[in-house]
């Protein structure tokens, strides 16, 4: 299979596993209208999704340094992932539902370190290029399912909305059986006790600590927005789903289609000038919110402030994997795991600081990447400067 078929069927295994992922941001605040949960509920509901999900990050990445036959495990996540969600569509409670869900999430959560793991091996003088385009697809997932999502919504509940969102997951379950050949077998060793301690210590001090809480931060940030941008689309301006889902894809356009662009752009120039540029666009946007301007000023500058935080992923994953060096699906594990365990604390943060109001909502996710651009100010990123040849597609 040539090179760019074999990066498009990765976006598109991204795609199809985030999808019902990401209607999550519509469902969710649809799911706490019907239940009459306050937004700091629905901000746990976020959270307990997340760090769920996070739970299988590292030992998937572990999986992926050490098993020859990876593509058998990323078919597997699509199995995982459809039945989950179907399963989670008719929980009775708020609470059988965000277990349920957070089980689903781990399907989706395994499929980030084994994919992005392939992928940065084979292609170590543009990681970031290459996680750009691998990124794409679950971008657009995020697109464009909230968008079909805050359509279904005007005809159908919670439950079908979601029940419903796993198509494309088993349709790209199906087809994978025949991408799962393509994918290179690396030699199958044990894990060892001694080099998983000695790639843990790179994280704990120092340069990799910085690191670490940059990370946390940045996403953090996201999610912060993320979660509470319909809610506070619906709650302040009177969005019916539709409108809020037209708007939210809207905002997350332009931070997809930025992705590779991005990336390569941080292989080329490095990591630290992509990362604290985007994080400081951010910061500026949501504070700008903070003063709450006219509804399609606070619409621009939200835009803006996803689209920043979006577009620079695939660099901060890349600078995480150029830190270690080496056991690229560990380091992917733990740095999925830090983006969505940790930083899925936004969320409730970001629910509790609405419950005092907006402005403090805003005010948090822009300290939140404030924080994020200093430490990427002083952090030394190991960022592999690619050739012109190496650099193209």
């Amino acid at each position: 299979m040539k090179k760019r078929t074999f990066l498009t069927w990765f976006a598109l295994g991204h795609f199809a596993n985030d999808w019902p992922v990401t209607s999550l941001w519509l469902i969710v605040p649809a799911v706490g209208i019907a239940m009459e949960l306050s937004p700091a509920e629905v901000g746990l509901l976020f959270t307990i999704c997340n760090i769920g999900g996070a739970l299988a990050y590292l030992p998937a990445g572990i999986l992926a340094d050490h098993v020859s036959n990876r593509g058998r495990l990323l078919a597997a996540t699509f199995w995982w992932v459809a039945i989950g969600y179907l399963l989670a569509a008719m929980a009775p409670g708020f609470w059988s539902l965000a277990l349920l869900l957070a089980v689903a999430g781990l399907g989706d959560a395994a499929w980030h370190p084994i994919a992005t793991g392939v992928l940065t091996r084979d292609n170590k003088n543009r990681r970031a290029h290459v996680l750009g385009i691998h990124a794409i697809g679950g971008s657009l997932a995020e697109v464009l399912s909230p968008l079909a999502v805050g359509f279904l919504l005007a005809y159908v509940d919670w439950r079908g909305a979601l029940a419903l969102s796993v198509l494309p997951t088993v349709v790209m379950g199906l087809c994978f059986f025949w991408v799962v050949r393509a994918v290179p077998r690396v030699e199958k060793k044990p894990v060892s006790r001694q080099d998983m301690l000695g790639l843990l210590s790179m994280w704990r001090r120092g340069n990799g600590l910085r690191m670490v809480v940059m990370i946390c931060l940045y996403n953090m940030a996201l999610m912060a927005l993320l979660s509470m941008i319909p809610l506070y689309l619906a709650d302040r301006h009177g969005f019916g789903p539709e409108a809020a889902g037209i708007a939210f894809s809207a905002m997350l356009i332009i931070g997809a289609l930025a992705q590779p662009w991005v990336g390569k752009l941080s292989d080329i120039a490095g990591r630290r000038p992509v990362v604290v540029f985007g994080n400081l666009t951010a910061a500026v946007a949501a504070a700008l919110l903070v003063f709450q301007p006219s509804l399609w000023v606070m619409i621009a500058a939200m835009i803006v402030a996803v689209a920043a935080l979006d577009a620079i992923r695939a660099a901060v994953l890349a600078g995480a994997v150029d830190h270690t060096g080496r056991n690229e699906g560990t380091t992917l594990g733990l740095a999925f795991m830090l983006l969505d365990g940790i930083g899925a604390f936004g969320a409730v943060l970001a629910g509790i600081a609405a419950g005092f109001s907006w402005p403090h909502m805003f005010g948090l996710a822009a300290a939140f990447s404030l924080g994020a651009a200093a430490l990427g100010f002083v952090t030394v990123f190991g960022g592999v400067v690619a050739s012109s040849a190496q650099a193209e597609s």
